[in-house]
């Protein structure tokens, strides 16, 4: 038998790697999803989910207009609580909400579709702080929430420029927004997410989606995207249904999302969870297709654990594994796209207990068949911080995924059987013709590992998986390659911008 002795190994740079990757605009999926529930099973949750439905209802705050919307549509209104008779919301949404939709990008080769098999990965949403190895945690500023766009736009593994990357508590807070939603739109040109809070925010972020895209392409095409997040347990603010409603009336698409932590803000058991996470849900879904019959929208479940010591939130745990599994099972019988999260962990650094939460995140994720998973990428200290690093080494597992969920190809190329003939018993394959051909593209290269021997490792530094993504993010930053804008777009978004912040004084309240 030949045997190779093996010299110096070589490695491409990480960052030609990450340059070149092909990338798709989302992930076509061709393994099965994984179920959780039996038929019986979930026939359970959803009459469970029915039952407090009727019996204890859901409260809406604040929003006269959507107590009288429910109580036109038949439903049983007392005060700010709401009761829905059993197979109301089911029978309401699957009347009209579609299954499958696409949201459009101002670049159309990155606009991706939300239902079926397909899977768009979003980066963090939301943080207050960033961290990196050079500069470490530090409260977010606009200039962090600009390189993280840039930095996510560069990476082929994401499909979706996502909202607040992090929260940039520089600028005044009723403002703010203005500013993030012109950096996903002059940086980067994938979808993006709209504003969240109110209607007023979510109405900025409709007229700046005109001046991009055209009115009449928005009033027919979704080009944002919106999360509405329940109150748990069993609560819609006004701040949140001020958006549902700005954005279900101009046809774009909202994630109707129940955030809780079992314990806290829902039992503690999985199957009690389930219950609350699908009523709190098709309520809202309900919702939106009373508002305008056809608008898209999605299932949403963020749902994690909490320690029972000391109250704090934990993530990637079996528990939370269970719940979006079966979150999966509930949409699909439901006929709406799952919107659902992926590598979050509570650690404070891109260390080991982070790589664990986040790989068994983002995998039962994408076994529920996710249709969008938000936080796919730098997630750390339970939302609190944006990693840099993290971003890199999430970035590296996004790819993973994408490749495992694309299933083995069974082309005449893949099955190899000339190459084994050719090469014969006791041979290797480095010199065939056939290694040749598929050496770039068979196997897929994460970035950030080292495959070199120990004594190669320590005299490169020895660096271990955050080092590395921290030069690599670096060099991602130095190759971004800016998309352009319209020079009148790009005008008519500042003179927009400027307006609005001229209409109101400065709010600081983070």
């Amino acid at each position: 038998m030949t045997r190779l002795t093996p010299k110096r190994r070589i490695r491409s740079s990480s960052a030609e790697e990450v340059k070149s990757a092909a990338r798709g605009p989302f992930i076509s999926r061709k393994l099965e999803t994984f179920n959780v529930l039996s038929g019986e099973g979930l026939e359970l949750i959803e009459r469970n989910a029915d039952t407090i439905l009727k019996e204890t209802g859901m409260e809406f705050h604040g929003d006269p207009e959507i107590l009288d919307i429910f109580r036109e549509a038949g439903c049983d209104v007392q005060g700010t609580r709401v009761r829905f008779e059993p197979g109301f919301c089911r029978s309401t949404i699957q009347a009209t909400a579609p299954r499958q939709f696409t949201q459009h990008a101002r670049n159309e080769a990155n606009s991706v579709q939300l239902g079926g098999n397909a899977t768009v990965l979003c980066p963090s949403w939301g943080p207050p702080f960033v961290h990196d190895l050079d500069r470490g945690r530090r409260y977010a500023s606009y200039a962090d929430f600009t390189e993280l766009v840039k930095l996510h736009h560069s990476l082929p593994w994401l499909h979706h420029s996502g909202g607040v990357v992090c929260e940039p508590v520089d600028l005044p807070a009723n403002k703010r927004h203005l500013d993030m939603l012109y950096a996903h739109i002059r940086f980067s040109d994938r979808a993006f997410m709209g504003a969240f809070i109110g209607a007023e925010r979510a109405g900025h972020a409709i007229e700046m989606a005109k001046i991009l895209f055209g009115a009449d392409y928005v009033a027919k095409n979704p080009v944002l995207y919106c999360v509405s997040n329940t109150n748990a347990p069993l609560v819609l603010d006004q701040n949140m249904s001020g958006a549902l409603k700005t954005y279900a009336r101009a046809n774009q698409p909202v994630a109707c999302t129940p955030w809780v932590l079992t314990g806290a803000m829902s039992p503690t058991t999985v199957a009690g969870t389930l219950a609350q996470i699908l009523a709190e849900a098709t309520a809202c879904l309900a919702l939106v297709q009373l508002i305008n019959p056809g608008a898209p929208c999605l299932m949403g479940s963020f749902a994690s654990t909490m320690s029972m010591q000391s109250g704090a939130p934990t993530f990637g745990t079996p528990e939370a594994g269970l719940m979006v599994l079966a979150a999966g099972q509930l949409a699909r019988r439901l006929g709406v796209p799952l919107h659902t999260v992926g590598t979050l962990s509570a650690s404070k650094l891109p260390d080991a207990q982070s790589q664990q939460e986040a790989t068994w995140g983002l995998l039962m994720s994408m076994f529920a068949g996710a249709n969008l998973i938000n936080h796919a990428t730098g997630w750390l200290e339970g939302g609190l911080v944006t990693s840099y690093e993290k971003t890199i080494i999430d970035h590296d597992l996004c790819g993973k995924v994408a490749r495992f969920f694309d299933g083995i190809d069974l082309s005449e190329n893949a099955q190899a059987m000339s190459a084994i003939a050719l090469t014969g018993p006791g041979q290797h394959f480095l010199g065939s013709d056939h290694t040749r051909l598929n050496f770039m593209s068979a196997l897929f290269r994460p970035l950030t590992p080292d495959n070199n021997s120990f004594e190669q490792w320590q005299a490169e530094g020895g660096k271990d998986a955050a080092m590395r993504a921290n030069a690599i993010w670096k060099k991602q930053l130095d190759r971004y390659e800016d998309p352009g804008l319209d020079p009148a777009i790009d005008e008519a978004l500042k003179d927009y911008i400027a307006k609005v912040k001229a209409s109101m004084p400065d709010v600081n309240y983070f």
